[in-house]
């Protein structure tokens, strides 16, 4: 083996490996995704360390017997993914980690990549399409001049919150409370209805920080196909039947499919959960994060089964992320627990942000700009897929603020997206099976519309580009 490719590991800080790494020793497959493929496996063994200076294009090219485009092919697909970064002459490195804090799926959808002209990957709201937080802070503040004494013991839902809630609440819960987001509502619930080793049905594909925490808590999970109405109630029996004893699913504006809920799907599944079946009654657990810029109806399962469904609707995407805001409702042997158990971390969410909430859901301005945000969004949705037609790529418009864009390999899409200046989510970290997808289902990337504001027809021809 030429004596360049065990140099090739050298540290940036010029400190050597304990073994170095031979690497066109270990590439069988000499396609671009194999090549690719080989680095990470090497990277996720610890072979490969951050910091390690990997061959250059040319070196490994010669090595394996490929032409430079082809090396280069790969190295731009891991750049695109954040495993390499190139420091031009100096070479190609590992990069460390991003942010190891990080659970695994958020770690592959914080990819590292450079920065782009045009940032589609972040799955958040348009900043500019939020109701501005400066009059609310200003009324809240003249009627709240300080921050609440002796509150430790009171409701942790304001009585305002707690009215609004009910007459929007698209079923008559027993119990309603407000925590610190959609995901931190999810948690605390499923610490409640499930316990270490129970069987989880999750849609798939899914928001990757459902899987996430699903590992965390110990939970088997089991993917469940949708299509264009919601989780197929076929599927649904299938995994009930096999064991599973809680549901997890999205409404509305599902992420990253956008498909919502359709009512009459709502009864099929309901009756797919009614069904008699061995064990203890099946929970449902349902997260409407993207609720007030939705443009479907508020549909649930709680309409049709009350005391066995906790709905969540965050906030986040309607009125900002940091107000860190979510509402959860359901039966009251499930939210009483969980109100108890948070007594003894957080204790409540903060009052005055909940005030700010309030003023947010009640005054004309912020509500008028809530509802221009929705209709911009789906027009936004419509101006996309409509430009992406004219180029041969039909996906159907979603609501909310995503679009699961089909394509025939992640790796080389998100390749021409980078060199197009143009960044999307990759779609393998919302897969919720394990094995590996075959077909175009398997292959997919995410691209937030929602922040999509002019030049539909260059950006529809970059993705036609990238999913070809």
């Amino acid at each position: 083996m030429p004596e360049h490719t065990s140099r090739a590991v050298a540290r940036t800080d010029g400190s050597p490996t304990a073994a170095p790494v031979r690497l066109a020793a270990h590439v069988d497959d000499r396609s671009p995704r194999g090549i690719a493929a080989t680095v990470a496996r090497l990277v996720r063994s610890g072979e490969l360390a951050p910091g390690d200076r990997l061959p250059t294009v040319r070196e490994l090219a010669a090595d394996i017997g490929v032409s430079p485009a082809t090396v280069s092919g790969a190295w731009q697909a891991l750049a695109g993914v954040g495993l390499v970064v190139s420091r031009g002459r100096a070479g190609t490195y590992v990069q460390p980690e991003p942010a190891s804090w990080l659970p695994p799926r958020y770690r592959d959808l914080a990819t590292g990549a450079p920065a782009a002209r045009l940032d589609l990957s972040s799955g958040t709201p348009d900043p500019a399409l939020l109701p501005p937080l400066g009059p609310a802070l200003r009324r809240v503040a003249a009627r709240t001049p300080a921050a609440g004494t002796g509150t430790y013991l009171s409701a942790p839902v304001i009585e305002p919150l707690e009215r609004l809630l009910r007459a929007s609440w698209p079923f008559a819960p027993e119990r309603l409370t407000v925590v610190d987001g959609a995901v931190d509502a999810l948690s605390r619930t499923l610490e409640q209805v499930a316990r270490f080793g129970d069987r989880v049905v999750v849609e798939d594909p899914c928001f990757p920080p459902i899987l996430d925490l699903l590992d965390q808590l110990g939970l088997e999970r089991v993917p469940v196909a949708l299509d264009r109405q919601g989780l197929r109630p076929d599927l649904l029996a299938a995994a009930l039947d096999g064991g599973a004893s809680v549901v997890v699913l999205q409404p509305r504006a599902h992420n990253p499919t956008g498909v919502s809920m359709s009512a009459t799907r709502a009864r099929e599944l309901a009756r797919v959960l009614r069904a008699p079946r061995d064990g203890p009654r099946v929970h449902v657990v349902e997260d409407d994060h993207s609720g007030d810029i939705c443009r479907a109806p508020d549909v649930s399962l709680g309409q049709h089964l009350p005391h066995r469904v906790v709905h969540v609707r965050s906030y986040s995407k309607s009125h900002g992320p940091d107000l860190r805001i979510a509402a959860v409702g359901g039966p009251a042997a499930v939210l009483d627990r969980l109100v108890a158990r948070r007594m003894l971390g957080p204790g409540w969410t903060s009052r005055l942000l909940q005030e700010v909430l309030v003023d947010l859901m009640t005054d004309g301005d912020p509500m008028g700009a809530v509802l221009d945000a929705r209709r911009v969004y789906s027009a936004r949705q419509r101006a996309l897929t409509a430009a992406l037609a004219e180029h041969g790529v039909r996906v159907q418009p979603g609501d909310g603020i995503n679009l699961w864009l089909p394509v025939a390999d992640e790796a080389a899409a998100l390749v021409r997206l980078e060199a197009a200046g143009i960044r999307v989510a990759p779609g393998s970290p919302f897969l919720a099976r394990t094995e590996p997808a075959d077909g175009p289902r398997g292959a997919h990337v995410r691209v937030t519309v929602g922040v999509l504001r002019d030049d539909f027809e260059a950006i529809a021809r970059a993705l036609a580009l990238a999913a070809a």
